[in-house]
Order: C-alpha cells, then sequence, then structure tokens
C-alpha cells in the first residue's frame, strides 16, 4: 500500500521552542519559514507549526486501556525498531510521557507499540508501530 503524505497545521505559542523540539529532538526536516510559521518534514508527511496568541487550555482525553488518552492528537507510524530505538531517545531525554511506551494487544491480531507526550506547546504527539503493517486497520 502507497500512503500519501498528508498535511497537518497546528498551534504553538514559542517557535523556537517548536524547532528545537521538532527539528532537534525528533530529527523532523525544516522546510519554509516565516516570522509566524514553520513547515517541518514529519516523518514524510508536512506539519506546519503556526504561530498563535491564544493559548488553549482544555486537553479533552477518552480512556483507552485504563489510559487518558489525549483526543485531540497527531503522530507518525515507524517501523518498530524505529519506534523502539525513539522511545529510548526520549526517555534518555526525560520526556514527560502523557502514556509512557507500552505495546497494545499482545501476541492479538493488530498487535501495536504506541507512546504519548506532548510538544512544548501542549500538543499532544503520539508513534505508534504495528508487528505487521497490514494489520494497521485489522479489528
Amino acid at each position: 500500500m502507497q500512503v500519501a503524505p498528508f498535511h497537518l497545521a497546528f498551534p504553538v505559542y514559542d517557535l523556537k521552542a517548536t524547532r528545537d523540539f521538532y527539528e532537534g529532538l525528533l530529527g523532523c526536516g525544516v522546510g519554509r519559514t516565516d516570522d509566524r510559521w514553520i513547515d517541518f518534514n514529519f516523518f514524510g508527511s508536512q506539519i506546519t507549526a503556526h504561530l498563535v496568541d491564544n493559548k488553549e487550555i482544555e486537553v479533552n482525553t477518552n480512556d483507552v486501556d485504563g489510559k487518558k488518552v489525549p483526543v485531540k492528537h497527531f503522530g507518525a507510524i515507524l517501523k518498530w525498531d524505529e519506534w523502539e530505538a525513539l522511545a529510548e531517545k526520549l526517555t534518555a531525554n526525560n520526556i514527560d510521557f502523557v502514556i509512557k511506551p507500552y505495546v497494545r494487544f499482545k501476541g492479538e491480531v493488530g498487535e501495536q507499540a504506541t507512546m504519548f507526550f506532548m510538544d512544548p506547546s501542549g500538543n499532544a504527539v503520539e508513534f505508534k508501530s504495528f508487528k505487521d503493517f497490514n494489520s494497521i486497520f485489522a479489528s
């Protein structure tokens, strides 16, 4: 299955902290920039951080596996070894996980690894991986 890149725009409150986080920590390439926005190559897709003046305060969550998953979030699906390497890197950099790295549906169809954390502006980011990429949409 060939997947087309997506585009996502999201609010941030500090462009320097945002760039340090996405480019420096996550390794995302930087594309076009302006005084109020930055384009990032987010694992093959384009995300754009837009500087805003008013902070969004409320974070809604849903219970999933007994954990509070931020409803509003975005992320990427990585290969299993890439996910493990990123989890180790984030842990070594003392990221404050909303949901620490763990494996869901172990040994079942759709077995997946997942982790959630916030960027410097409070945007929830999820990285996941599947033991079998063909089971991404399996139920």
